[in-house]
């Protein structure tokens, strides 16, 4: 899992998570506050809050075409 910060369109800085630790009273906010504080100025520049999304990131795997048996 990741914990990744936006502002507007632009992803910032994406960091892993512990999927036990989201059961922690406190776990996400501790990495908010971290990178909150890293990119400070950023954020005192931009209009826009930071926005955050925690995402499981998805295997993608390669179609085959049953015809032939190559990749597409």
């Amino acid at each position: 899992m990741q914990l990744m910060m936006y502002i507007g369109n632009d992803l910032i800085e994406a960091v892993p998570l512990h999927k036990e630790g989201l059961r922690t009273p406190g776990y996400l906010g501790k990495f908010k506050r971290n990178l909150k504080m890293k990119y400070s100025e950023l954020i005192s520049q931009s209009p826009q809050q930071p926005d955050f999304l925690v995402i499981e990131p998805a295997l993608v795997m390669p179609q085959t075409n049953k015809d032939n048996s190559k990749t597409l």
